[in-house]
């Protein structure tokens, strides 16, 4: 791992409401420069609605989040005004966003995918652009595919592409929601090794998902979401094998017995 540096990301009293509901209950997170934050919890238990309100993706109902020199307060009633926009603008060229529905464009190439916002927002020359692009994507192992749409490729691959979309564009630091949800099983080792690399080179990284194998190899902290709160925080030995909060120790357990049951499921298992 990386030394980690000063704080890169910084949310405080983070506060999300969808109508009467009360998603997020004041969420305070820090996260430093090389760290790798993984964030677990149930569905619903605020985890990527929190991620979201980190770029204003879900504007915060209070709050307010900092990513390197840009600080954006949560303005519900001036949202809309010029000067709110271009905070939150400003905002999201520090982090980059891995969806895991992968996002890309259907009518670009992998190439073009992963040029268009450097060459539009950023204003970079396209063949500055395209010689970061191809240094991404030998770096995720899809340079053969530069040229492809993404309707041929696979999901491992699409998600890989994204990956290296959300690089070339420079990010301070890189945002994943759930981003081998929508993968098969064969296809989510390519890219949690690519992740694994990216912490290991000292890339600051936030992730939402429930690939444990992922904490143990790449992460420096755990955090486990309950009811829209951090209820335990600390390196992955503790949360997730010696966790002391009653909830993350519930949780952990579920899911363990779940891995459990999904293995003695599988075909042969018995014999």
């Amino acid at each position: 791992m990386a030394q980690l540096g000063e704080v890169v990301v910084s949310a405080r009293k983070v506060e999300k409401y969808f109508g009467d509901l009360h998603v997020l209950q004041g969420v305070d997170l820090d996260v430093r420069r090389h760290e790798t934050v993984m964030i677990i919890g149930r569905s619903g238990s605020g985890k990527t609605t929190f991620l979201r309100c980190l770029n204003f993706l879900e504007e915060p109902t209070v709050g307010s989040v900092r990513i390197a020199d840009i600080e954006v307060d949560a303005d519900p009633i001036h949202r809309r005004s010029r000067s709110h926009q271009e905070q939150i603008r400003q905002l999201r060229l520090r982090a980059g966003m891995v969806f895991q529905d992968f996002n890309l464009f259907p009518h670009m190439t992998v190439i073009e995918n992963c040029i268009e916002a450097p060459t539009r927002v950023r204003k970079v020359p396209r063949n500055e652009a395209i010689e970061r692009a191809d240094g991404f994507l030998d770096k995720v192992h899809l340079l053969d595919k530069r040229n492809e749409y993404p309707a041929r490729l696979s999901g491992g691959q699409k998600q890989r592409a994204a990956i290296a979309r959300a690089l070339t564009n420079e990010p301070q630091v890189l945002m994943f929601d759930e981003p081998t949800s929508a993968l098969d099983q064969e296809l989510i080792g390519d890219v949690l090794k690519v992740m694994e690399d990216l912490a290991h080179e000292g890339m600051t990284m936030i992730v939402v998902t429930h690939e444990m194998h992922f904490a143990h190899e790449a992460a420096d902290r755990v955090v486990f979401m309950e009811e829209g709160l951090i209820v335990e925080d600390g390196p992955p030995e503790q949360v997730l094998n010696n966790p002391q909060d009653p909830r993350t120790k519930q949780f952990m357990r579920r899911f363990i017995e779940t891995q459990q049951s999904a293995v003695q499921n599988l075909p042969g298992w018995a014999d």
